[in-house]
């Protein structure tokens, strides 16, 4: 019986393995000899969890000719791998990959980090802030007054409530978007909204355009829906996107889906214009692909004189190209599981009548929160109160990588809650694995693209600030150190940092 349960391609990991070895090398890095280096890469291509564990691998002599390396130096770098754990083999079942015993699974997306190791690593790894009290205590009073009608019900609200659905149009329509209840589905947070959508509309094999980079746990939430994933490379910097590259993977791949995140976006940062919005809708229309657009960075402009276009779907009167999605969580917090979304009539139907198999609904109590939230003004100071928060974290964390890591190059966004570094060169996928050991966590770029992409990038979330910010800085110098002399943090153990 084999022990595998998936498999890579020689072509998928040569594609994989090359994205980090056309990297720079970093001033007086030492290159391993060949075996070494390829045993490194597969070995950080697990941790990373881009080649999952029990993923059986090529065989030696066809990695060989696809790496355009001797099959020795596949054969010793395999039993490097099986030496260290990761990697088992069986005659006649062929070598799959492994972790050594007492090592966690690595995870394909970007989760938080246990409490119970916040006291010895800083957490760079999810852009999510604390709860902006007093709001959330008293959202939540707020909701538990109104709960006692709703508790002589059965509870389940396939398409939400039916207040907090007339709250969401509302608020469409006050930002110029004329929109009913009926447009509207209450989701258990943005990945649930997106989830359902993929489901409705991009079965397995279907192609869903992504801009690249993109949102690694959405990016992660497409593979296991069997999607293929077509990426389109974003502009330089902070300006959006490449019209003339969507126009031209629209036309030709002919998407069924297209996600896209016009407002700050996730990782870089960028916000799209009005003229690129409309366009970018234009070519969807054309195409027949439906436009999911991802609102939940909307209300995170950081700096006063930031002028926020139109909504993407304020450019699809007829409501026929564009999915809204929203979300509690970046605006107000993480931990309020709560999203939504837009959309015309017809396809909210399906999507709730979808939901019958899925989860049937989401939860009453912190429906009822958000609602609350919305009617009493409650959620605007509260989203002020995080735009204070995030504006002074981005500032002190742009200071302090500028000053430890002056090599390391990124724009400044105007809003968001990330940060998209180039890493002087270095392999983001190295300085991840080795921060993590020197007490500093950090998501690798190739976890934000497609196949590979981004190798020399890091993402850096405002989620810190002041003397936290400055030591996550530091442990970052003291990663990118190691990686450049070739050196391992086994022997280096976190400092405890206390806030």
């Amino acid at each position: 019986m084999p022990q595998w349960t998936s498999a890579v391609g020689a072509a998928q990991l040569a594609r994989l393995l090359k994205s980090q070895q056309d990297r720079p090398a970093g001033p007086g890095t030492r290159r391993p000899p060949a075996y070494r280096a390829l045993a490194d890469g597969i070995r950080l291509l697990v941790l990373e969890g881009r080649v999952p564990v029990a993923a059986r691998l090529p065989a030696e002599r066809e990695l060989a000719l696809s790496l355009a390396v001797s099959r020795t130096t596949v054969a010793t770098a395999y039993e490097a791998l099986r030496g260290e754990g990761f990697l088992e083999s069986r005659r006649g079942a062929g070598s799959w990959t492994a972790v050594p015993a007492g090592n966690p699974l690595p995870a394909r997306g970007l989760e938080p980090l246990p409490p119970e190791a916040l006291g010895s690593v800083i957490d760079l790894g999810c852009a999510a802030l604390p709860a902006p009290e007093p709001w959330l205590t008293r959202a939540v009073q707020g909701a538990l007054e109104e709960l006692p009608p709703y508790a002589h019900t059965h509870g389940d609200y396939p398409a939400g409530l039916p207040a907090l659905r007339a709250m969401i149009a509302e608020r469409y329509t006050a930002r110029g978007i004329p929109t009913m209840p009926e447009q509207i589905m209450v989701t258990t947070g943005a990945m649930g909204a997106i989830d359902a959508i993929c489901h409705l509309f991009g079965g397995r094999g279907e192609r869903i355009a992504v801009e690249s980079p993109s949102y690694a746990n959405i990016l992660q939430l497409m593979r296991e829906a069997g999607a293929r994933l077509v990426p389109v490379a974003m502009a330089e910097g902070l300006t959006g996107w490449d019209m003339d590259r969507w126009r031209q993977v629209l036309r030709e791949a002919a998407p069924r889906i297209a996600y896209v995140v016009a407002d700050f976006h996730n990782p870089t940062g960028a916000l799209a214009d009005e003229d690129q919005r409309r366009r970018l809708v234009e070519a969807a229309r054309s195409a027949g692909t439906v436009l999911v657009a991802d609102e939940t960075m909307t209300e995170l402009w950081l700096d006063e004189d930031v002028e926020m276009p139109r909504p993407v779907c304020g450019f699809d009167p007829a409501g026929s190209t564009v999915i809204t999605v929203g979300s509690a969580s970046k605006a107000f917090w993480a931990g309020m599981r709560i999203g939504w979304v837009r959309a015309a009539p017809d396809v909210i139907r399906s999507l709730v009548a979808a939901r019958a198999y899925a989860d049937l609904g989401t939860p009453v109590l912190e429906q009822l929160a958000v609602n609350w939230l919305f009617s009493t003004g409650g959620w605007a100071q509260a989203a002020e109160l995080r735009r204070i928060q995030a504006r002074e974290n981005r500032d002190a964390l742009v200071a302090a990588v500028r000053r430890e890591l002056p090599s390391w190059e990124f724009e400044v966004p105007r809003g968001g809650l990330t940060l998209w570094v180039r890493a002087g060169g270095l392999s983001g996928s190295r300085l991840a694995e080795v921060g993590e050991r020197v007490g500093v966590r950090v998501p690798s770029g190739p976890r934000f693209g497609v196949d590979g992409a981004f190798e020399g990038y890091v993402r850096l979330p405002f989620t810190v600030s002041g003397a936290v910010a400055q030591e996550a800085a530091v442990r970052l110098a003291a990663a990118a150190r190691l990686v450049e002399n070739g050196g391992s943090a086994g022997t280096e153990a976190p400092r405890t940092f206390v806030a």
